[in-house]
């Protein structure tokens, strides 16, 4: 519910110290409520247990805590587990536990809807209501992690930043996120088990590079020919492939970090040889992985999954000019939790 309160989340731990000392308490006790809301994720003040009651009061009438509910959650018959993640303003966005023997990786979210306009994903239909705080993004990892030590007997090994939203139109925000989710004060995690995918922005994919981020990248490519990426990702018009690849250059020049490419291969649209021989051409600047994922249909019919021999052919052209591939099955399809399927039917 909306509320004049400051959300105490938004302070960090130097603003916690001296709201203390302002309020005639001392500054340790900033570091035992900053403990409380990142490492223990507290969802109230009345958690806070090594705190006296009169403190707790304080809080209470100064600051909120808006955390998220999971207000829906789906479990596929493969283990997926599709969260309905409902924010203080009554928005909804979605998250996904992906199982594997080895991990298991939670999908996040980053904006309520999406600033771009890929005509194969359902989230792009949605108007972009408002980016994500890092405390929501932060928020759904703890979820996850808790579904996974529930359901899957294992804390939360991997984070992909592929979910609703394109996290470089949030930035800032994912950043900050990212920072609480690496931190010894907060869940500890490895950034290197952490991807950030961004259907290409060139100037963020630059300043993540100068800002030395630690986490790995993906980039959502689809197809390395202009007119045809155009026609499926219209805001390519704006970012075309040149500039993309330029961006990725100066990424790899600066961090020595292999780049990922996430790719779908759709029936009619990019299936030929000449499709796969552009994509060849595109990766050849830096090493890199292209991961091949099955489509998953958004119920209108235009996009139609290829040819099993096209996938076949991807991979042998490919493989021949020592490119790194992956064929990826979609997990969760049953509930719409997979790739492309978010908000389709929630």
């Amino acid at each position: 519910m909306a509320t004049s309160k400051k959300d105490i989340r938004a302070l960090t731990k130097e603003q916690l110290r001296n709201f203390f000392v302002e309020h005639g308490d001392k500054a340790f006790r900033g570091n035992q409520v900053y403990e409380w809301l990142w490492q223990k994720s507290a969802h109230s003040f009345e958690d806070m247990t090594n705190i006296s009651k009169e403190t707790r009061e304080m809080l209470e009438n100064n600051f909120v805590i808006n955390h998220i509910q999971v207000d829906q959650m789906q479990r596929s018959s493969d283990g997926t587990i599709k969260n309905a993640v409902r924010l203080h303003d009554d928005l909804i966005v979605e998250s996904v536990l992906i199982p594997t023997p080895t991990r298991t990786t939670a999908c996040v979210s980053s904006q309520v809807g999406c600033s771009l306009d890929c005509k194969f994903c359902a989230t792009a239909r949605l108007k972009r209501m408002r980016n994500l705080n890092p405390d929501e993004i932060y928020d759904q990892v703890v979820a996850i992690d808790n579904e996974s030590r529930l359901y899957h007997n294992r804390p939360l090994s991997n984070i992909v930043f592929m979910g609703m939203g394109e996290p470089l139109m949030n930035y800032n925000n994912v950043i900050k996120a990212i920072d609480k989710i690496t931190s010894p004060e907060g869940l500890g995690m490895s950034p290197k088990r952490i991807v950030v995918s961004t259907s290409g922005v060139p100037k963020m994919i630059k300043k993540m590079a100068d800002d030395d981020v630690k986490f790995k990248l993906a980039v959502s490519l689809h197809s390395a020919i202009d007119e045809v990426r155009t026609s499926i990702m219209p805001f390519n018009a704006t970012f075309p492939l040149a500039s993309l690849r330029e961006a990725l250059q100066y990424w790899y020049a600066k961090t020595k970090n292999r780049i990922t490419y996430e790719y779908v291969v759709w029936k009619g649209i990019n299936d030929k040889r000449k499709d796969a021989d552009a994509l060849v051409e595109f990766c050849k600047f830096a090493p890199s992985k292209v991961n091949i994922i099955e489509y998953n249909p958004i119920d209108d019919g235009e996009f139609q999954q290829a040819q099993s021999s096209a996938i076949d052919m991807y991979v042998n052209v490919l493989e021949k000019n020592h490119i790194t591939v992956t064929v990826r099955r979609s997990r969760g399809k049953d509930i719409d939790a997979a790739c492309g399927q978010l908000a389709n039917k929630s």
